[in-house]
């Protein structure tokens, strides 16, 4: 079958497998954060997104900017740390791109995930080489454009997003860190995964998974 567009609810069910995601790799979030941060990432992302859900079985908005509002501003007001803000501000960023539609098709999508990206680098204010979440989220769009320009569709967009997170995730092992609480550890920061990218490449996986099953 031949994907062109993501609808509002299978945005809603993206959502739905990133919680699934972040509970399964809770504790390896959280230990990736022990050695490099404050030790809560896993806790808090848990907390943040069963809260997302708990908050969506509730109520399910019908246009996508109103999902995506919902999903900031939840985040923003229950998960701690730096993660809450960061995620929140990529995800309000994304509903004020796509508007109020109930389907994205490749290019949309892209162009709301790049406006997250943006709101990422201004609030944390950092980029590519910084280790962060910034690493596996940049290389992972750069992917899905090239696929969209090349005239695949948004399956193959997102399953090449996917691998390039997975990929910006594990590149940022031998990266020493210049943004955040890790920054503060200078060159004991390298040998370790950054943990906001470990959870933003698990929001890679899901969101290829939702196009693909």
């Amino acid at each position: 079958m031949l994907h062109t567009m993501i609808t509002v609810g299978q945005l809603t069910d993206w959502l739905r497998r990133f919680h699934q995601l972040v509970i399964k790799n809770q504790t390896e979030l959280t230990q990736l954060d022990s050695a490099i941060g404050d030790a809560d990432h896993g806790i808090n992302m848990a907390r943040g997104m069963t809260a997302v859900i708990n908050r969506l079985d509730g109520e399910q908005p019908t246009h996508i900017n109103d999902l995506f509002k919902t999903v900031a501003m939840t985040l923003v007001t229950t998960v701690g740390g730096a993660s809450g803000p960061l995620y929140g501000t990529f995800f309000l960023r994304f509903a004020s791109t796509a508007g109020p539609a109930i389907e994205l098709d490749a290019d949309t999508l892209h162009m709301a995930l790049l406006a997250g990206l943006a709101g990422i680098e201004e609030r944390g204010k950092s980029g590519a080489g910084d280790k962060t979440m910034v690493d596996a989220l940049a290389p992972a769009l750069e992917a899905m454009e090239t696929v969209i320009k090349n005239g695949g569709d948004l399956e193959a967009a997102l399953n090449a997003a996917r691998d390039a997170a997975a990929t910006g995730r594990d590149a940022t092992v031998p990266m020493v860190a210049r943004k955040g609480r890790a920054s503060y550890l200078g060159e004991r920061s390298a040998g370790h995964m950054d943990p906001g990218a470990a959870s933003m490449a698990l929001l890679f996986e899901a969101l290829a998974a939702e196009l693909s099953g």
